[in-house]
């Protein structure tokens, strides 16, 4: 076997280890090396990670003399791969990720602000919250201005909007954070963990989360203005009247049975892209850039209908996210029938 070292991103952590390739062209890692980048550690009756554990009986179809084979052995957790030369992207099950979206607490995460001062979701608990996903490469941009007049409006009132921007360049949402002037938390999250941890498809998304940390409203399509409502065809003032309802009277106007039909399950495909997507955003920001596009295509590719990727990239890889590449790509959207906005629907009426 020949020696060599190989990049492990696991679900956005990044570990560097000694690894040995055989001549069918597999990384193998030494149990060492596997606890370094896994987190997992080789017991007596198999591979253990906190209370999980995988029988050694099973595990043995990742490993071979004496090492462990992460490709294979993410295969058995049913976790998405993607990898490139000395590189190996591991990614979050469908299913780990629709049980995170659907346990009684919102997920919680920690993102930099602007500034790089860090900022979690549990720091508001006890306070309604809506958590606004937003991009500098969506129109939605144009928004965040008036959801810090609601932040600001509605405070008194035990409300807080924290917003989350999914760009890949902190510096491309930097300046309209600036201009909107936010006293509110406005994060950014380059790495798209938490677009990923929420099941983002494109902005703006927004979700309502009780006082509790309990999501009241999953995953709707909320603009705070009507610049772009003939596009979008949604009205962004019976949005906010729905908000405003929810916050002064406790009314989000959906059960706890609609919350549960409406908050949507990862799928494998899905979460397959988000793992090519990692691998592409790494190798881009490691001067690989034709790398890169490969897994770039890949992940559009497996899932046409996850914007945040395809369009999300776009500043990065030099092309305008609302120029005619973008246009085309939502008329084929369209044309089968994959939709550009999901909105809930019952606010339009509130």
């Amino acid at each position: 076997m020949d020696s060599t070292h190989v990049t492990i991103l696991d679900d956005g952590r990044e570990t560097v280890v000694a690894a040995r390739t055989d001549p069918a062209g597999r990384v193998l890692l030494t149990p060492e090396a596997a606890e370094a980048a896994l987190g997992w550690v080789r017991k007596p009756h198999g591979w253990c990670r906190g209370d999980l554990c995988v029988p050694s009986s099973a595990a043995a179809r990742a490993e071979h003399q004496g090492l462990l084979d992460p490709v294979a052995f993410a295969g058995l957790l049913d976790r998405p791969v993607a990898a490139d030369s000395g590189v190996i992207a591991l990614g979050v099950s469908a299913q780990e990720r629709s049980q995170a979206l659907a346990g009684a607490t919102a997920p919680d995460f920690t993102l930099p602000d602007a500034d790089g001062v860090p900022h979690s979701l549990s720091e508001l608990r006890g306070r309604k919250v809506a958590l606004v996903f937003w991009g500098s490469w969506c129109g939605c941009r144009y928004d965040l201005p008036e959801w810090e007049r609601r932040h600001a409006a509605l405070a008194e009132h035990g409300f807080s909007v924290l917003s989350v921007a999914v760009d890949r360049r902190a510096a491309d949402a930097a300046p309209w954070i600036a201009e909107a002037a936010v006293t509110h938390p406005a994060l950014i999250d380059t790495d798209g963990i938490v677009a990923d941890l929420y099941d983002v498809l494109n902005v703006p998304t927004v979700l309502w989360i009780d006082e509790e940390g309990k999501v009241a409203r999953p995953h709707d399509t909320q603009f705070a203005t009507d610049l772009f409502r003939e596009l979008s065809g949604l009205d962004s003032g019976a949005a906010l009247a729905a908000l405003d309802r929810w916050v002064l009277t406790g009314d989000s106007g959906l059960s706890d049975e609609d919350v549960t039909r409406h908050t949507r399950r990862a799928t494998a495909t899905q979460q397959s892209a988000r793992t090519e997507a990692a691998l592409a955003l790494w190798l881009h920001r490691s001067g690989r850039t034709a790398e890169a596009e490969a897994h770039f295509a890949r992940a559009e590719e497996l899932a046409p209908e996850d914007l945040t990727i395809w369009r999300g990239t776009m500043p990065l890889r030099g092309v305008d996210p609302m120029g005619d590449e973008y246009f085309a790509k939502r008329t084929a959207l369209t044309e089968a029938g994959i939709p550009i906005y999901r909105p809930l629907g019952d606010w339009q009426q509130a």
